[in-house]
């Protein structure tokens, strides 16, 4: 326990609700950790496992929560909301002869030849579509004033279909959202109980689908997230916490409770958003530019590309694919999202056969409740975790400190019932088999990733952590042709970390259409104006007195494309000698992506884009060059070698009693509160000057990769 004396005053905690585990951290003013704790998730009400975890650490560094004076929060609550269909009934409104806008979608299938085809959904179906007469041209004028004679045969419309919230989606309206507007206005005189999202506010861009469908979303969990967030707030504040809460986003920002409940859809993926944080935090102190960043918790894993400490972003993501990996085939928002590929592979993944005697793993999860077989809380299948438990990865007396129990017996049992008598197999031979599956499942989807990104893993560090990313990591590594790991400090709440790293921010994007030749310079800088604005209201609110930093960006392509690419812009007013600069910045990236320019094709710009932010904090570099001290372990433990498949003796190091400059070779497990890693028999581990773990693969014996 540390005495007051020894605290820095500026104490701050991050809290992250995950789907099997809330991982809390709590860090002094130093950034310098003094607790850290994983308890299990309370699917029924969120807060009181966050409340468990946050009194935990509190009593671990022996002060008080009325001292902490920031408090950092993401939650799966949102993610989860949309995959399992767990929102308002939600209707929407759109301009009249455009009732068909979700049916009509995209106008093709995503998979073409698929006669059993499964439809995405969209949340709501026809009957819950309404249009009222308008029209605005894509300039934003008025075609058709609104008629505000048809709001009140609208209004018993919804009320027929028992509607709560209301998407709002009129043609053309980030040009001009007046309609959108007065229309809200109009049905919250008649029905001041509903909750209505707009377009303009929500996704302010061209695309009539995927802004509506972004609203759409945003609409369906915001009953549910202001309710939540206000609960989590006030029970904090009962607890004794007196400093604001703050959303960790999609886009790898902070935001405040009232922007977060306003717009909830951007909490989506918040929680791998704070793990791709602290890779990019990791890999700079460590002196990596290219990075894959790897987090395994217990319901999924995600993978992210970092190049130059910064993640890989998008603009485009899919909620709830019918086919996991076929893009179409899901719920399409347009957020500031981190880029990253997400999988069910987790701890609590489920091992099965099918009816075609194969093997198979996840998606389906037992989450907190029951959990995996080997936690003796009621669960009955076999998991990702029984079989690290089987395979002799797991210390049954050392896990989640101490405060689960693990049965080794149950988790036999669960193989032999769940794959071994399917697949004649011994407990053993099916633990094999399920940990082969879901390494090589999430091996696939790095390269995968990679491959859509146009890049390579092959001379990538991966920076591992979750719950499970440290146990899996040289499984997946080898796998993915990845020769580095780096396993970081407080590895098993690797994303609530992360959370403490991210900066208070907010990007906006509007929808201004025009050729670059014809450019108007005095009205795009009043479009950034108003944009940057707008965006810094939001982050003062959360960072009244900290130095702020903008980034602006343009949205272009060559006429007659679909799709855009984003060139960067300088931070000031736009002048017109500065259209050729903005012409090199495109064909800069352009040829980046696609090799080679199109000459003479007409540059046209669709969106433009503001991201407000806290400047970063100056990350200190560290020496990586450290002398290797060759070490002795002071025990040792019975596994199956992943590498050889037959029993061999593994070292077993505590990760607190390690120094920089250890070195020791696997087979080996290094313990520590929240995770364990497994060095295999092909790899060397050394301590660096960062108290990280790095590990290298060996091609050759002695030989390091």
């Amino acid at each position: 326990m540390n005495s007051q004396n020894d605290l820095n005053a500026d104490l701050r905690l991050a809290v992250d609700i995950g789907g099997t585990f809330t991982d809390v951290v709590l860090v002094d003013g130093n950034n310098r950790s003094l607790a850290t704790t994983k308890t299990a998730t309370t699917p029924d009400n969120p807060t009181r496992g966050a409340l468990v975890g946050v009194r935990q650490v509190i009593d671990q560094a022996g002060v008080s929560l009325n001292q902490v004076v920031g408090f950092i929060h993401g939650t799966t609550l949102a993610t989860n909301a949309l995959i399992e269909r767990r929102g308002a009934v939600v209707s929407t409104i759109t301009t009249h002869g455009f009732r068909d806008i979700l049916e009509i979608a995209y106008e093709r299938r995503y998979s073409q030849y698929d006669i059993n085809i499964e439809k995405p959904d969209f949340i709501v179906p026809r009957s819950r579509s309404f249009t009222i007469p308008e029209r605005l041209s894509v300039n934003g004028d008025v075609l058709t004033p609104l008629n505000e004679g048809a709001v009140d045969a609208l209004v018993e419309q919804l009320e027929s279909v028992r509607t709560e919230a209301v998407a709002i989606c009129l043609l053309h309206a980030y040009a001009n959202p007046d309609h959108e507007q007065r229309l809200k206005t109009l049905l919250l005189e008649r029905r001041p109980d509903l909750v209505i999202s707009l377009s303009s506010d929500v996704s302010p861009e061209a695309r009539e689908f995927e802004r509506l469908s972004t609203t759409i979303a945003n609409a369906y969990i915001q009953p549910l997230m202001s309710r939540y967030l206000d609960a989590f707030a006030k029970d904090f504040a009962k607890e004794g916490l007196t400093c604001p809460v703050l959303m960790m986003t999609a886009g790898g920002g902070m935001t405040t409770l009232e922007t977060a409940a306003r717009f909830p859809i951007r909490l989506v993926e918040s929680g791998p958003a704070g793990g791709a944080i602290l890779s990019a935090d990791v890999s700079a102190q460590a002196g990596y530019d290219r990075v894959l960043s790897f987090d395994m918790g217990g319901t999924t894993a995600k993978l992210c590309l970092i190049d130059d400490h910064q993640p890989q972003t998008t603009r485009q993501f899919e909620i709830s694919r019918a086919a996991r990996f076929i893009k179409g085939s899901g719920m399409p928002v347009r957020i500031p999202v981190v880029d990253m590929i997400e999988i069910g592979a987790g701890g609590g993944s489920i091992a099965s056969v099918d009816r075609l005697g194969r093997l198979t793993v996840g998606p389906r999860s037992a989450g907190s409740e029951p959990g995996p077989a080997a936690f003796d809380k009621g669960g009955v299948e076999a998991t990702v975790t029984d079989s690290d438990v089987a395979l002799g990865y797991i210390d049954p007396n050392a896990f989640a400190e101490g405060r689960l129990t693990i049965d080794v017996a149950k988790a036999n049992g669960a193989l032999e019932a769940s794959v071994g008598r399917d697949l004649s197999l011994s407990a053993l031979r099916a633990a094999e088999g399920v940990s082969q599956i879901v390494d090589e499942a999430m091996a696939s989807a790095g390269r995968m990733h990679a491959v859509e990104s146009g890049k390579d893993l092959g001379e990538r560090v991966m920076i591992a952590f979750g719950g499970n990313g440290p146990l899996h990591a040289t499984r997946v590594a080898r796998r993915a042709g990845v020769k580095k790991i780096l396993i970081p400090l407080d590895p098993g709440v690797g994303s609530a970390v992360g959370f403490l790293s991210a900066p208070v921010s907010f990007e906006i994007v509007r929808s201004r259409y025009t050729l670059l030749d014809q450019l108007d310079p005095h009205a795009l800088n009043q479009l950034f104006d108003d944009m940057i604005c707008e965006a810094e209201a939001v982050v003062r609110a959360g960072a009244p007195n900290e130095e702020l930093r903008y980034e602006r960006t343009a949205f272009m392509r060559y006429h007659g494309q679909g799709h855009e690419i984003e060139a960067h812009l300088e931070d000031r007013a736009f002048e017109g000698d500065d259209i050729d600069a903005l012409r090199l910045a495109f064909e800069e990236e352009y040829k980046r992506q696609f090799t080679r320019v199109v000459p003479g094709m007409t540059i046209e710009i669709l969106n433009w884009a503001v991201r407000v932010s806290t400047v970063e904090k100056e990350r200190n570099v560290g020496s990586t060059s450290i002398a290797p001290t060759q070490i002795t372990a002071k025990g040792r433990r019975s596994i199956q070698c992943d590498v050889t498949g037959g029993k061999v003796e593994a070292a077993v190091f505590e990760r607190k009693e390690l120094s920089p400059g250890n070195a020791f070779s696997g087979p080996a497990l290094v313990v520590e509160p929240q995770t364990t890693t497994l060095v295999s028999a092909d790899f060397t581990a050394l301590v660096d000057n960062q108290g990280n773990l790095l590990l290298k693969r060996m091609i050759n014996k002695g030989d390091l990769a």
